[in-house]
Formats: structure tokens, C-alpha cells, sequence
């Protein structure tokens, strides 16, 4: 997701679709927070299983709300920034956990 981030970054750098860039880099972004907010509300959801004790949510609300707030950005600066790109951005950590599943899948 790093390297992924990297190349948008590269992009909007170098090429004249700056503005496309820069939607994925902020979808891409808001998409990286949301895979660490999922994962860390899972190890916390699997500790109190495992412990037996009551299990909270997984936090919907707060990921639904950073990718509102990533929208709300680019409809903000839609000058600059893609609102589509934004929105296919969103998606780009789905993208990499489905390449990880298939690259480990071919591992074993």
C-alpha cells in the first residue's frame, strides 16, 4: 500500500493529470487509515473473544465517516482534486488485500 502511495505520489509529480493523482493520494490515504483502523479494531475484537469477556464493534461509522470527510475534501477542491479518483482511491486497500491473498495463495 506504501509503494502504492509512493507511485501516486510520482504521479502527480510528473505527469500532467496532477489533479487525478492527487484524488488517488487522498483516497489512497484515507484507505491506508481505514485498513489500520480495521485491523486494529480486530486484534482488540479477537483479544476479548479470546478473553472471553464482552466484544465491541468494529468501528463502522468512524470509516464511513473518514471516507465522507475524503469526498467532502475533494468536492471541496474539486479544482484540484478528482472526485472519482477519490472514490477509486477508497478501494485501492481492497485491491492490495486481494493481491496479498492471491501472492501468498501461490507461495504454498
Amino acid at each position: 500500500m506504501i509503494y502504492l502511495l509512493a507511485l501516486f505520489v510520482l504521479g502527480a509529480g510528473f505527469t500532467p493529470y496532477s489533479h487525478i493523482f492527487l484524488g488517488l493520494i487522498l483516497g489512497g490515504s484515507v484507505s491506508l487509515y481505514n485498513l489500520w483502523l480495521l485491523q486494529r479494531k480486530i486484534n482488540t475484537f479477537a483479544a476479548s473473544v479470546a478473553s472471553q469477556t464482552s466484544a465491541g464493534s468494529l468501528g463502522s461509522m468512524s470509516r464511513i465517516a473518514a471516507a465522507a470527510l475524503a469526498v467532502l475534501i475533494a468536492l471541496r477542491f474539486d479544482a484540484s482534486i478528482d472526485v472519482i479518483s477519490v472514490l477509486v482511491g477508497l478501494m485501492t486497500s481492497y485491491l492490495v488485500i486481494v493481491i496479498d491473498f492471491f501472492m501468498s495463495k501461490s507461495k504454498k
